[in-house]
This record gives structure tokens, C-alpha cells and sequence, in this order.
């Protein structure tokens, strides 16, 4: 019996081999249980091993994934900064592992190698609040070390049966529920350890992880003090709480976070309850400092239960807390574009869009930070331009689009979230099963991807993924008319937002059956949709107006009458829009392109419902689900962001296209300056505009003379207009 084990041991580990990337070659899969249901499947535990360098080492590189999130450590200090590695993915089709450099913390003589393991998206038991469940597998880590010695030989430390395992402090994680750390089990008996299992691999291909990691880039000190256990953190945010506190050994504090309040607790009913955090002390007479590592959460506020502040009085000799923080969770991708402008209210709704923007930008650009965590697909596209010119977005669509074709059902059918952690069932979900305005992404994300980085590497990837999906569409037509999916999302009235009320369905989901076969290249096709939209719907909302517009729906001779119906609209709602999640991006794009820049920025510059302003007006610090907070819902979403492909672009004036860098500034309304800055390929760009004593002064710093586009026909046209006279400063930065 032993040699058969051995052999099948042999026979698993060297599949594991022949399916595994050259930089896991003779690494095994490995941790507590190879059994999905053992109770060691969820439970977070450390994996370790010691290994002795008898020689000054040149150079040392960890290749490594640890699933569902992983945290590695040398000697007990922690590799990077990152945090939830590796980015989440369809772990039955990719797996993503990262690469280290950990030379300088390898010296000559011995180490310990420690790899704390937690759940993530991949073993979610849905304890405490959970908006679904999954089981990809037990814990597991795969792990190299290839170490080069300062003489030129080398050696290799791989995942294998000399690692051994124990349970770890954390003793409840969940992506959803929160984490409990029970800080007396950080010191363990040798009869903890014990020896790891091989496991059977993961069945998804690794691949290198592209976007940058997850860490904490902010953090926030308390804001304002509600109560003696209630604390305003003064910012909306994706993250955890940090404490350093002192107390007795077994003392237990509790942590909930939450973004509204009610009678003066933290309030959880619209965005996922129970989630919260509680942390055992040591109680060694030292500071312990201590912040969740596997879950974060959506919040503003923080309810302490079982501890005091430093300072207060403590009867009943609770642990005191000396330090409390928000800590700010999100993807480490670099901001590179800037926005500000004369207007204040502008200039904050900027502000508040890029944090509900860095709240939701995890491994994948998530709806919300608290309720669901899932990358709904339409705010990747539609808010795109906005995203790319602000922040460096290149790593991160490449490694979205696998995930996205990921997605893709074997019929060519695409859902609305990837990675597709939950399939939504009942006669509830077929809205929320498929739409084309949110599975297109699949089609939009590459070419949007290639019009700003002059690159079509993504189109030529995907194409085949494209067609599978326009051509399934086409099964699911009625005479060249779909009538699926959720249309204009959250749109605007005197009603609580949800499915659209202004616009019908099959209007929204036509249009965009017809854009993705156009992109496509299927022409003929397209224009027989055209032709049936155009016979089949009339025009009666600023969504409907503004989609027909962008895309060309109107019969031949009809633009002007279609802009002169949507104008007519906004005045008929007093100056405001009726769009939701897919129709603003349109609308918005409408007013621009058939010069009424100055209606779409009176449609802004306000701080009533519905608007931006109004946001603000009520206290957010990020972005709002819908239009009015007040109707409750999240308030951390990005998707109703789409001034963002505006504000630097537009009214600034800044636009990159591939290599071309294009100016075209649209003073409006009461503005008096705009500036913006971005990274084009040939270096930092900066777009300054001021009217003063009856002059346009446009001031341009650019690596790329030649490169760069002046719209001095648009900018003399609104001189005109305006009795402005133009003058123009172009600066090289090279």
C-alpha cells in the first residue's frame, strides 16, 4: 500500500510538472488538506520551511502563487507590500502568480521562509455576509526560489513534502465577512507544525500577474469623534481599519466599519451585513499593531466594541487603543493625469470620482467595495477614456481582457461580471445574466484600448472572442431587435433608481448589438440592425437621442432635427439629465460634439438633483450609486463617472490619441482657467488656459512639437463667439 501511495505521489507530482511554466518546474502544489470539504479547506494557515545559503548570494527570485491570497515572508519580514496576491481571476481557466526579487533579505547562512495563506475569491464559505459562494479548491501554494551564489552556481528551493504547515492567528477570513485574528497563537509549539499534503493542481494555466499589486496607499486618522465608540473617518474608501493597542492576553476588540450611520451606530443594511473584524490580544504589555490581511470593505465610519480611547475612562479595564486609522486599500497603478479648473465644484467632483474610481480598482475594476466586490463589465468601457488619461492603465486592460474572454461561455455568450464568481438564477436573473451593453466590453475594452495607445495588439488577440460573441447575439435577435439585458441602469425620475423607466430595453440593447457588429466588421449586418432600429423605435429620451446620435441612428437628413429634440428634452427637465449608467456616457458625448458645451456644463455647474453637485452638497466623498443618495444604495460606485472622459479632455483641453497629442480647450460658462497634465508616449504633456483682459492665453508644454495638435479652428470659432482674442505659448519639454 505505501508504494502505491508513493507512486501515485511520483505520478501526481509529475503531471504537475509537464503542465506547469518553466518557473515552477519540479514545484508542487501543497498545503494542509487536499480535501475540499475538511475544515482546514477555508481555514487561513502558514506553510514554512528553513534553507541555508552556504555561500554570499548574487542574486535570488521568488516565483509564486498562493491561493485564494497569499502574504510571503523571509526571517519574518514581509516580502513587498503588497496586498491580496495574486489578482483574482476564473481559477478553473487562469491563475495568476507573481515574481519577486528577494536578494537583499538573502545573506549567507540560514533562513525561514513563511507563506501565510487566506481565502479570497477562492474558497468563499459564505459565514457571516456573503453575496455568493465558492470552492475552487483547499488553500494551496505553489512556490520556487532559484538563488545564484556570488562564484556563479546555483540552487533551488521548490513547494515540495519538506515544507510543514500549522493554523495561523487568523482564525476567520472571508473576501465578504471580515477576519478574526487571535494574536496568543503567533508564538507556536513545535507540535504545531506539522507535514504539508501534495495537492491536486489547480486546474487554470498560470500566468504572470500584469497589473500592479494591491497595497495600502493612504491612510486617514479620525476626522471627527461621534461618540465614545464612534468615529467619522472624514473619507469613503475601500480599505480596513488599523490599531495599535495595549491590553490583557485574551481581550477581544471589535471592529465595524460601515459608510452610513443610524441612531448612532454604523449602519450596514445597504451595503452587506455582518461584516466586521475582531482582534485577541497576546497581551505582552507592548504596543501590538494590527490591521486585516485577506478582506477589506467599503466605509467612512468605525464602531469600536470592547476597547476605550487613550485618554478615556476605563472602569472596567478594557484595552486601550492608542492609535486608530483607515487604512486605503487599492491597485498601485500610477496616477498620471491631473484636472483643475476656476470652478470649485468641478474640481470636487473630480476629486470624488477618483476616489470612488481608486475604491473600486482592486485586481479588477469593481461596482462597489462593500455589497458585491464584482466586476460588472459596462463601467470598464464606458468610463474608459476617462481612466486611461488619468491614471497608467496599460497592464491593467491587458490583464482584464484575459479575465474578461475568460468569462466567455462556450456558446460565445458573455455575462455581466468577471470573473463570473456567481451565475445569478430565478426568474429574477435573465437581466443580470447577460446584456450587451455590459458583455460588450469584450469588443469595446480592445479598440478603445488601441484608439489611446496606438496599439492593436488586444483587437488581434480578441478578435475571434469578438466574433463568437456578435455572432451569438445574432441568435438572440428578433428580426435584427434584441430585447435583453438591464438598457440605461439607474436612469433618473422621481423614483427610486433600478431598471430603467425613461428608455426601454430593446432600444439600449440594439444600438449596442448594432455598435459591436460594426466594430466588428460585419458591415452589412450592421446596417440591416440600423435600418431595423430606426424603423422600429421612436426617439423619446435624452438617452435615446444621445445614442442614436453618437452611433448615427437617424434617418439620413435628421441629425440637426434628433439635437434640436434632445436639447428641447433637457430644457423640458429644467436644465438636467434623465440618464443612468449607459445613457450619461452618450449624452454627455452628444452635447459635446454638437457644440452645446455650454448647456452640458449649466447641466453641471449646480448642486441640486440630479448632479454631481448634489453629491457633494450632501457630504459624499465618493462617487454615489445613484443620482440621488437619499435613495439609498451604494455610495461608492464609479459608473456613473463619465465626466471624467470630459473634464481633462474637453474643457481643459488635453487629448491623447496613440502618438498624437490634441489640443482643443472649451472654455465655457463661468470659467475662467482650466489646466490639465497627462503622460503621452513621448514624455509629460501640460494644457493651460486663462481668459484675462479679453484674451484666450492657451499655454502648451510638450515633448513632442511635432506631434502635438492644435484645434485652432474650434479655438477660433469660440474667440469669436465669446469676443475673445486667442494667443497661443507652445513650449518643448525636450
Amino acid at each position: 500500500m505505501r508504494l502505491l501511495f508513493f507512486l501515485l505521489l511520483l505520478f501526481t507530482a509529475t503531471i504537475t510538472n509537464a503542465d506547469t511554466p518553466a518557473p515552477f518546474i519540479g514545484s508542487q502544489w501543497i498545503g494542509a488538506t487536499d480535501n475540499v470539504t475538511d475544515t482546514l479547506a477555508d481555514r487561513s494557515i502558514i506553510i514554512t520551511r528553513d534553507l541555508r545559503c552556504p555561500k554570499n548570494v548574487r542574486s535570488a527570485t521568488v516565483n509564486i502563487c498562493g491561493l485564494g491570497f497569499y502574504e510571503l515572508y523571509i526571517d519574518g519580514r514581509k516580502v513587498g507590500h503588497d496586498l491580496m496576491s495574486p489578482a483574482w481571476s476564473d481559477y478553473n481557466k487562469t491563475i495568476f502568480y507573481n515574481t519577486r526579487d528577494v536578494t537583499s533579505m538573502l545573506t549567507r547562512g540560514r533562513h525561514t521562509v513563511s507563506v501565510l495563506l487566506g481565502n479570497g475569491f477562492y474558497h468563499e464559505r459564505g459565514v457571516r455576509y456573503h453575496k455568493l459562494k465558492t470552492s475552487y479548491g483547499p488553500l494551496t501554494l505553489l512556490f520556487n526560489l532559484d538563488i545564484t551564489f556570488a562564484d556563479g552556481t546555483t540552487t533551488t528551493v521548490v513547494s515540495d513534502k519538506q515544507w510543514r504547515w500549522r493554523k495561523s492567528p487568523i482564525v476567520f477570513n472571508s473576501i465578504y465577512g471580515g477576519e478574526d485574528y487571535y494574536a496568543p497563537m503567533e508564538k507556536a509549539a513545535k507540535t504545531d507544525w506539522q507535514t504539508v499534503t501534495i495537492q491536486t493542481p489547480p486546474t487554470g494555466t498560470l500566468q504572470k500577474q500584469l497589473s500592479e499589486p494591491v497595497k495600502i496607499m493612504e491612510r486617514y486618522g479620525i476626522a471627527n469623534r461621534l461618540s465614545s465608540t464612534l468615529y467619522d473617518m472624514g473619507q469613503n474608501l475601500s480599505g480596513f481599519p488599523e490599531i495599535t493597542v495595549r491590553g490583557k492576553r485574551g481581550q477581544s476588540i471589535k471592529l465595524i466599519v460601515g459608510e452610513t450611520i443610524k441612531d448612532g451606530k454604523v449602519n450596514q443594511r445597504q451595503t452587506g451585513r455582518h461584516h466586521y473584524y475582531t482582534y485577541t490580544l497576546k497581551g505582552d504589555g507592548q504596543q501590538e499593531t494590527w490591521h486585516p490581511r485577506f478582506s477589506y470593505y467599503g466605509y467612512r465610519y468605525i464602531e469600536v466594541e470592547g476597547a476605550v480611547m487613550e485618554g478615556d475612562d476605563n472602569p472596567r479595564q478594557l484595552p486601550v487603543i492608542e492609535s486608530l486609522t483607515s487604512c486605503f486599500v487599492y491597485n498601485s497603478a500610477p496616477k498620471t493625469g491631473s484636472f483643475e479648473c476656476s470652478n470649485p465644484l468641478l474640481n470636487e467632483t473630480y476629486h470624488i470620482i477618483d476616489r470612488a474610481i481608486r475604491s473600486n480598482w482592486h485586481s479588477v475594476w469593481t461596482d462597489c467595495p462593500h455589497r458585491e466586490k464584482l466586476g460588472w463589465l459596462e463601467q470598464d468601457w464606458l468610463n474608459a477614456s476617462g481612466l486611461m488619461h488619468n491614471y497608467d492603465c496599460r497592464r491593467m486592460i491587458e490583464q482584464e481582457m484575459t479575465v474578461i474572454a475568460d468569462a466567455q461561455h462556450a456558446d460565445g455568450s458573455m455575462p455581466e461580471i468577471a470573473p463570473e464568481y456567481i451565475k445569478f438564477e430565478g426568474s429574477w436573473a435573465p437581466p443580470f445574466q447577460e446584456s450587451p451593453e455590459w458583455g460588450g466590453a469584450l469588443v469595446a475594452l480592445p479598440f478603445i484600448y488601441q484608439d489611446f495607445y496606438g496599439d492593436d495588439t488586444l483587437v488581434k488577440k480578441y478578435k475571434p472572442q469578438m466574433l463568437r460573441y456578435v455572432n451569438y447575439l445574432a441568435t438572440r435577435d428578433s428580426s435584427y431587435i434584441l430585447k435583453q439585458g438591464l438598457g440605461d441602469w439607474y436612469d433618473y425620475g422621481p423614483w427610486k433608481a433600478g431598471f430603467a423607466r425613461n428608455t426601454t430595453v430593446p432600444l439600449v440593447s440594439t444600438a449596442h448589438y448594432y455598435l459591436w457588429t460594426k466594430m466588428v466588421g460585419l458591415d452589412a449586418r450592421a446596417d440591416s440592425i440600423k435600418q431595423a432600429f430606426i424603423n422600429t423605435f421612436p426617439l423619446q429620451s435624452q438617452t435615446a437621442y444621445a445614442i442614436a446620435l453618437e452611433m448615427g441612428l437617424y434617418p439620413l437628413g435628421t441629425r440637426q432635427a434628433v439635437i434640436d429634440s434632445l436639447v428641447a428634452d433637457i430644457h423640458r427637465h429644467g436644465d438636467r439629465l434623465t440618464t443612468g449608467d449607459i445613457g450619461t456616457m452618450y449624452l454627455f458625448r452628444a452635447l459635446i460634439n454638437s457644440g452645446h458645451a455650454e448647456l452640458l456644463y449649466k447641466m453641471l455647474n449646480h448642486r441640486d438633483v440630479p448632479g454631481y453637485g448634489a453629491q457633494l452638497a450632501k457630504g459624499m466623498t465618493t462617487l454615489t450609486e445613484q443620482w440621488n443618495p437619499d435613495q439609498g444604495a451604494s455610495r461608492n460606485h464609479f459608473m456613473l463617472g463619465h465626466i471624467n472622459n470630459h473634464l481633462m479632455q474637453d474643457f481643459a483641453g488635453l487629448r491623447l490619441q496613440g502618438d498624437s497629442i490634441i489640443i482643443s480647450p472649451t472654455p465655457v460658462g463661468d470659467l475662467t482657467w482650466a489646466r490639465a497634465t497627462a503622460q503621452a508616449t513621448a514624455g509629460r504633456v501640460t494644457v493651460e488656459w486663462r481668459i484675462s483682459n479679453s484674451t484666450l492665453h492657451v499655454n502648451v508644454q510638450t515633448p513632442d512639437k511635432a506631434k502635438t495638435r492644435i484645434n485652432y479652428e474650434k479655438i477660433n470659432h469660440i474667440c469669436r463667439e465669446r469676443g475673445l482674442s486667442p494667443r497661443f505659448t507652445v513650449t518643448s519639454t525636450k
